[in-house]
C-alpha cells in the first residue's frame, strides 16, 4: 500500500470563513494545535493514516451520510499518471476533501509553514485559505491583507524553498470587478424569483480579462494573484489559479446570501435585503465546485488560469423570494402571505457590485461539467440546514444581522 497523506491546514483566524465563497466544518482523523512556530517540532504529535492509491480511505465510504456520499462523486484521475502526489497540504477549505491530518496554525508564520512542509514531506498544495466576507473586508481590511496577501506570500516562498511540484491557488471572480446586464444578455431583473440560465456560451469575464477589484476583499485576492504569477514568471514555481463563482450549499457558514437567508428563515426572521436586491449573482453547488478544483488538480497546465462558473444565474431579491415560496409551500402556507412579511430591504454596502460573470470554457476543456442543477442543490442545502443549522457552528446570530462587518477599535480618549 502506497501512503497518500492529505494534510489540511486551518487559516489564521478560524473564526472567519476559511475558503473562498464557502466554509465548510471537515472530517478529521487528528488534530493538533500548533499556533507558536518555536514549539512547532517538540508538540507535533498528528496521526498519519494510510491510504490507497486510488484514494479510498480506510474508513468505509457507507460510514458518510447519503448526502455527502453523492456530492463526493468519483474523483479526476491526472492525465500523467506519474503526476500522483502522496502528500498534498490543503489550507482553510479542507472541507472539500476527505483527509488525513489536521492541524489548527498561523498561514502567515514563515516557520511554522517551512516545517510543515519539510516535516511532513508535502508535495502539492492547495490554497483556499483566505478571510472572504466582502462586509467585513469594509470594517478590518488590514486582516484581508495580512491573511490574503501575506500569508499567500508565505506560502510561495516556502513552496519555492521546498521545490513543490504543484500550487493551486483558489481566487475568486470578484477580480474581475463589476459586468453590467447589458454586456452578458441579462435583464437581472429584480423581480426576478426563478434563477436565469444563462448557458456558458454568454459573453462574460474570460481568464484574460484585466482585473479591477472593488472592494478590499477582492483587491487583495487580485494582489495575492500578482504574487503566485510573480512566483510562476521569476522562479519557474509551478502554480494554477482558479477563478469561481459564488458556491452555495451545506457546511457553508451563514454569512453568505443563501446560507444567511436559509438560517434566517428557519429563525422566523425575514430576510434583508441589501438596496434593492437587484444586484445578480451566479450560483454554483459545493460539490461541483469540488470536482472543478480536483479537475484543475490534476489535469490543469501549469502557468495556467481557470475560471469556475455556474449556469444559473438570479439577483439577490429573487433568491430570497424563491427560498420564501420554497419554505411557505413546504409548510402549506399562503405564498403570498409569506413574501410580505418575510423581505426586508436594508441600507446597501459601500460598494455593492452589480454583477459578476466568468466565461468557463477553458474549464470544460479539461472535462468538468456542472452537475447539480440550481434547483436540486438548493433543496439538499435546505434540507442539510433544517438538521443542522442551528447546531453546526454554536452561535451564528450575529452572522445573521443585516450588516455583519467587523469594525476597526475605537483610538483611545483624548487623539
Amino acid at each position: 500500500m502506497t501512503r497518500i497523506e492529505t494534510l489540511a491546514i486551518c487559516a489564521a483566524a478560524p473564526d472567519e470563513a476559511l475558503s473562498d465563497e464557502t466554509r465548510s466544518e471537515p472530517t478529521t482523523v487528528a488534530t493538533v494545535e500548533q499556533h507558536p512556530a518555536a514549539d512547532v517540532a517538540s508538540t507535533y504529535n498528528a496521526l498519519p493514516v494510510e491510504t490507497t492509491t486510488d484514494g479510498a480511505a480506510p474508513f468505509s465510504r457507507e460510514q458518510l451520510s447519503e448526502l455527502d456520499q453523492e456530492d463526493i462523486g468519483e474523483r479526476a484521475r491526472p492525465v500523467d499518471c506519474d503526476a500522483e502526489y502522496k502528500t498534498i497540504m490543503i489550507t482553510g477549505g479542507a472541507g472539500f476533501i476527505l483527509f488525513t491530518q489536521v492541524l489548527q496554525g498561523d498561514v502567515t508564520s514563515s516557520d511554522f509553514i517551512r516545517f510543515l512542509l519539510e516535516h511532513l514531506k508535502v508535495e502539492a498544495i492547495l490554497h483556499f485559505a483566505a478571510q472572504t466576507h466582502v462586509d467585513n473586508s469594509f470594517g478590518d481590511s488590514f486582516e484581508f491583507t495580512k491573511n490574503n496577501v501575506m500569508g499567500t506570500h508565505v506560502l510561495l516562498e516556502a513552496a519555492k524553498e521546498h521545490g513543490i511540484k504543484r500550487f493551486v491557488h483558489v481566487s475568486t471572480d470578484e477580480v474581475y470587478g463589476e459586468v453590467p446586464h447589458d454586456e452578458v444578455g441579462s435583464n437581472g431583473s429584480a423581480a426576478e424569483c426563478a434563477p436565469v440560465l444563462i448557458g456558458y456560451e454568454q459573453p462574460a469575464c474570460r481568464e484574460e480579462t484585466i482585473l479591477a477589484p472593488s472592494n478590499p476583499y477582492s483587491a487583495t485576492k487580485a494582489a495575492a494573484e500578482c504574487l503566485v504569477k510573480a512566483y510562476h514568471k521569476s522562479f519557474g514555481l509551478p502554480t494554477i489559479i482558479t477563478r469561481s463563482n459564488n458556491v452555495y450549499g451545506p457546511y457553508q457558514y451563514p454569512e453568505k446570501a443563501c446560507s444567511k437567508f436559509i438560517c434566517q428563515l428557519l429563525r422566523g426572521q425575514p430576510c434583508t435585503i441589501h438596496g434593492d436586491g437587484s444586484n445578480s449573482r451566479r450560483y454554483l453547488y459545493a460539490a461541483d465546485v469540488a470536482d472543478a478544483i480536483d479537475v484543475i488538480f490534476h489535469r490543469g497546465e501549469i502557468g495556467e488560469i481557470y475560471n469556475i462558473g455556474s449556469q444559473c444565474e438570479i439577483t439577490n431579491l429573487g433568491l430570497a423570494q424563491g427560498l420564501i415560496r420554497r419554505f411557505a409551500q413546504d409548510r402549506n402556507a399562503d405564498v403570498d402571505a409569506a413574501l410580505a412579511k418575510n423581505i426586508v430591504f436594508v441600507r446597501d454596502r459601500a460598494l455593492n457590485d452589480c454583477r459578476y460573470a466568468v466565461n468557463c470554457s477553458k474549464l470544460l476543456t479539461l472535462g468538468w461539467r456542472q452537475r447539480v442543477d440550481f434547483e436540486t442543490g438548493i433543496r439538499k442545502t435546505i434540507d442539510w440546514y433544517c438538521q443542522f443549522g442551528e447546531g453546526w457552528w454554536g452561535d451564528i446570530g450575529d452572522a445573521l444581522i443585516p450588516h455583519p462587518g467587523k469594525r476597526l477599535p475605537a483610538p483611545p480618549g483624548g487623539w
